[in-house]
């Protein structure tokens, strides 16, 4: 018998977990502490290794200041329930852009322009940018 890889919403809510860890400059032992399990079980929460109970779940919303059903916006449908709205980048790349070195930069530097419209063109900007490199 072949072994099964993880569950994809399992994977999905602990990459939330570790986006959030990241978002407030948390280290794993920190949150594993004040979760109350090891680091290696936080590890293991975070790669979708093992299930968040509920409980867990809601004691993680707390920490973090976000309602519970957070962890599952944007989350991979199971077979059979196709998504509503499609869009270009998955969740899951953005958020994996956003919790790395780069994406950290970038957020925390486009937080600080404060000039609506600076802000705007910058989007554009990125935008056309992006569309020239798909020629």
């Amino acid at each position: 018998m072949a072994a099964r890889g993880p569950n994809q919403t399992d994977v999905y809510v602990g990459s939330r977990v570790r986006l959030l860890r990241n978002q407030q400059d948390m280290t794993q032992e920190r949150l594993a502490e004040r979760l109350g399990v090891s680091f290696q079980q936080l590890q293991k929460y975070e790669k979708g290794l093992n299930r968040i109970s509920a409980s867990r779940l809601q004691h993680l919303a707390k920490i973090f200041d976000v309602p519970v059903h957070y962890f599952f916006e944007g989350s991979p449908r199971l077979d059979g329930f196709p998504r509503k709205n499609k869009q270009d980048a998955s969740v899951n790349d953005i958020e994996n852009f956003i919790a790395g070195a780069e994406g950290k930069a970038l957020a925390k530097a486009f937080l600080q322009i404060k000039d609506t419209m600076v802000r705007r063109s910058i989007v554009h900007m990125v935008e056309a940018l992006s569309e020239s490199g798909k020629r």
